[in-house]
């Protein structure tokens, strides 16, 4: 009988051996490229033995990233999380308060997009490498919506100013929609991921950011999940992400962090 290990692997060749990179993405620890650099720093073990670049595994053999074993799986896990502020979105054991850490699920799941250290809210966390890339690629267009506290009273200028394009980071962010919630409060829905994004863009302003809360990444949304918690997404939820990445064309991934 043809092990699970097995089934996930296309051709006879792959069934036999698969390079490491590869095996970690399909097990949705991470992308190829982030692969490549837990493998560089030494982080991944074959058999009990620290893994080298190009290290190629076969059914059977134990893989291990720190101090997880990683499985090929056929379920797909796609959880909901509310990460609070301080706990940093990296997989690196050398920092306490990374994400896979205070989560401890008992799957291994990576995150899909940033959020930093600073900022707290929905951060969707799966083993499914597939959807990681799909979420990730820039050109999409997928939506993240945020809730924003500022040091400053909120003013038509300033709103005006965010929603048609800011030049940080050698670029022009894309048109957005922002809308004020009250004195010093807005809501801003993005359609990319620059890094610290929404900061650089008040910055601009002569703003600074007090408080940042992601509510929503496309269909899926925050709700009352509390302060370090998590959700498994609903099989309808699931359905309509499914559905909404389907349009996702192939591009590029860029690291999200606002």
């Amino acid at each position: 009988m043809v092990n699970r290990m097995e089934e996930r692997f296309g051709d006879k060749e792959e069934r036999r051996e698969v390079r490491l990179n590869k095996y970690l993405s399909e097990a949705g620890v991470c992308s190829r490229r982030e692969a490549d650099r837990l493998i560089e720093q030494g982080m991944v073990k074959v058999d009990g033995r620290t893994a080298v670049p190009g290290t190629k595994v076969a059914p059977g053999q134990d893989v291990m990233v720190g101090n997880k074993k990683i499985l090929q799986k056929d379920e797909s896990v796609v959880l909901a999380v509310n990460k609070p502020r301080g706990v940093v979105c990296t997989e690196d054991p050398r920092e306490r308060h990374n994400i896979v850490r205070f989560l401890n699920y008992p799957v291994r799941v990576t995150y899909v997009g940033r959020l930093d250290k600073e900022s707290e809210g929905l951060l969707l966390m799966t083993n499914n490498g597939d959807i990681i890339n799909r979420i990730m690629r820039a050109r999409n267009h997928h939506e993240k919506e945020y809730q924003v506290t500022v040091d400053r009273p909120v003013t038509e200028a300033f709103l005006r100013g965010m929603a048609g394009g800011v030049p940080i980071l050698d670029t022009v962010t894309r048109p957005c929609k922002i809308e004020k919630t009250g004195k010093y409060k807005f809501t801003i829905i993005l359609t990319q991921g620059l890094n610290r994004q929404i900061r650089r863009m008040c910055e601009v302003f002569g703003y600074k950011v007090k408080t940042l809360r992601r509510v929503r990444v496309m269909n899926i949304v925050l709700g009352d999940l509390k302060p370090g918690g998590y959700r498994k997404l609903m099989d309808e939820e699931l359905k309509e992400l499914y559905g909404l990445l389907g349009e996702s064309a192939n591009g590029p991934s860029l690291a999200q962090r606002h």
